[in-house]
């Protein structure tokens, strides 16, 4: 059977975040250390492993029909891509990364305009570029092949680098001036894929799904039995998305009560609704969440 889906995965910092992501949505991955090439449970998709900062442009040229790939790179490399829908998470949490400028502790640059004449290191040559066009600031930008960090003040007057937290900057002994960018990953498309009707279907349930995985992040299910005399106290501990499915039990006098919360708030709802009546409470987790 011929694949309906060619399908690009980031190979790097996103691979390990990409293939979870990937696997509470319902799709399934084994990664071999030994093979670019990624083995699917769906017979529709050819997975393959290719660096993040590539995949935008192959997925522009139709190599891949499909791909997930941060917000940076599709602006980096100009890809001329669908942007199916935005999937909020990175390598260590999940959040945006931020491309910003940082200089050494003590420098004197205190803002973009203060780079007129300076050297630049980074890995996005062209966002920077760009950035500086916009700001009437002229100074040289070289690309940086990695360890961008230390190249301050040694080699150039300024990095521009991504992070997610600016911890390793400041380890590094830099602070951060300012942001260029706030960057997200993608899940995007060929426009060819995407005028296709069976590849196109395919890559909105892959998106419906991942958004789903995203949305339940974090969250987890909680069920329990409650004297109808104690719903009014129940109602006012439970933080519901919406309200709280109800369902009656044998016994009329109580009621079945199912309510998705917040994992970090459990540990304080789950004492305060034994303490108003609940019993059989079950905690559980959950992989989607589709409104």
């Amino acid at each position: 059977m011929t694949p309906l889906l060619r399908l690009g995965l980031p190979k790097g910092s996103l691979q390990d975040a990409t293939i979870d992501l990937m696997r509470k949505a319902g799709f399934f991955f084994n990664v071999s250390s030994r093979s670019y090439y990624v083995d699917s449970d769906d017979p529709e998709i050819e997975a393959v492993l290719i660096r993040a900062q590539e995949l935008g442009r192959y997925v522009s040229q139709g190599s891949f029909d499909a791909g997930l790939t941060g917000l940076d790179w599709i602006m980096e490399t100009e890809a001329d891509v669908v942007e199916v829908c935005t999937l909020v998470y990175s390598k260590a949490s999940m959040r945006p990364v931020r491309w910003v400028l940082a200089v050494p502790q003590d420098s004197p640059i205190q803002s973009v305009k203060d780079l007129e004449g300076k050297r630049i290191a980074t890995e996005v040559v062209g966002l920077t570029s760009k950035w500086l066009a916009k700001n009437g600031v002229k100074a040289a930008v070289e690309f940086s092949w990695g360890a961008t960090e230390i190249k301050a003040p040694q080699f150039v007057d300024a990095i521009v680098e991504v992070t997610e937290t600016g911890s390793s900057l400041r380890a590094n002994k830099l602070r951060i001036v300012e942001t260029l960018l706030e960057s997200s990953t993608r899940f995007i498309a060929s426009k060819a894929a995407w005028a296709d009707p069976a590849k196109r279907e395919k890559i909105e349930n892959m998106a419906m799904l991942l958004q789903a995985a995203i949305a339940a992040e974090g969250k987890v299910g909680l069920k329990m039995n409650v004297p109808k005399k104690a719903l009014g106290d129940i109602g006012n501990i439970l933080p519901a998305m919406t309200s709280p499915t109800i369902s009656h039990l044998v016994d009329m006098d109580w009621v079945a009560v199912e309510v998705i919360a917040d994992e970090s708030q459990v540990k304080q709802i789950i004492p305060a609704l034994k303490r108003a009546g609940a019993t059989g409470i079950i905690e559980y987790p959950l992989n989607k969440v589709i409104d």
